[in-house]
């Protein structure tokens, strides 16, 4: 992983990741993009603050044409501010279920003009972004992209490194997540970038899934134990991960957002042998 070169104004930043691919931070919340010789793919605008100062940045430094703009995933924390790459020469991509909450609730950005059910792979000079939809996970229509020559996965919400997942799990959904994290371990990666939270490598992806399986189960376990939420939080430790930054405030925020999704989303709250 090589941070080679920084620009910092405020709270943005721009970090070099390897090769043509960059990072770009706006306090909590990251995004990334790729420059080549015939332009520029960008993911997520943030918001039209992060936007602005990003597109000025990209156009005195790369002096490239916005060629791409992907959505991640239909949440507005990540994809407001899309106005202000509105273009004629930029395609603005996404997954079919965010196109669809998008025009469903009038979410104010820019409609995507290409979608895709399962897989999309675009080309940009002699690299390739292989965006994939891996099922339910967070939000409507997330996706896994790779950037294949970089050796570099890019999600946002659903797998975080360095950190505990976000609170109460708002908006997640559990076993989706655990079922996405297993299939994206099996791409070729080596560096990994979240939409939050700290930069790692496939190792660092493989123990945030050990964090939520373990989490899932232990959950499930204190229900099949006739143990309430209460007993749960205050019972439940997973110190393996305690590393986590925010571990002690957000487990028992944790274990109560796996628990009212196992009770709502599995039944388990209702069903005749617990």
């Amino acid at each position: 992983m090589c941070l080679c070169s920084s620009f910092a104004f405020a709270d943005y930043s721009i970090e070099k990741i390897n090769g043509d691919l960059y990072r770009f931070v706006d306090d909590r919340h990251r995004s990334v993009f790729l420059v080549k010789d015939d332009g520029i793919l960008l993911v997520d605008p943030l918001n039209h603050d992060a936007a602005s100062w990003l597109k000025a940045e990209l156009k005195k430094r790369f002096d490239k044409p916005i060629k791409y703009v992907v959505y991640s995933h239909n949440h507005g924390d990540h994809i407001y501010g899309s106005e202000v790459f509105d273009d004629p020469e930029t395609v603005f991509v996404s997954h079919v279920l965010t196109k669809q909450d998008i025009v469903e609730t009038r979410t104010k950005v820019v409609v995507p003009e290409i979608t895709f059910q399962d897989q999309l792979n675009l080309s940009l000079g002699d690299s390739e972004v292989q965006l994939r939809y891996h099922g339910p996970n967070d939000g409507r229509g997330s996706i896994s992209m790779l950037f294949a020559q970089e050796k570099t996965l890019f999600v946002v919400d659903w797998v975080i490194v360095g950190r505990m997942p976000w609170r109460k799990l708002w908006s997640y959904d559990i076993r989706g997540m655990i079922n996405s994290t297993r299939v994206v371990l099996t791409l070729d990666f080596d560096t990994f970038v979240g939409g939050h939270a700290d930069m790692g490598t496939k190792a660092d992806v493989a123990r945030y899934l050990g964090y939520i399986e373990a989490l899932q189960a232990a959950v499930v376990d204190g229900i099949h134990e006739g143990k309430t939420i209460t007993d749960m939080k205050e019972s439940i430790r997973l110190d393996e991960y305690k590393d986590f930054r925010n571990y002690e405030a957000w487990l028992p925020l944790n274990i109560e957002g796996v628990y009212e999704r196992l009770v709502e989303e599995s039944g388990m709250g209702w069903r005749p042998d617990l």
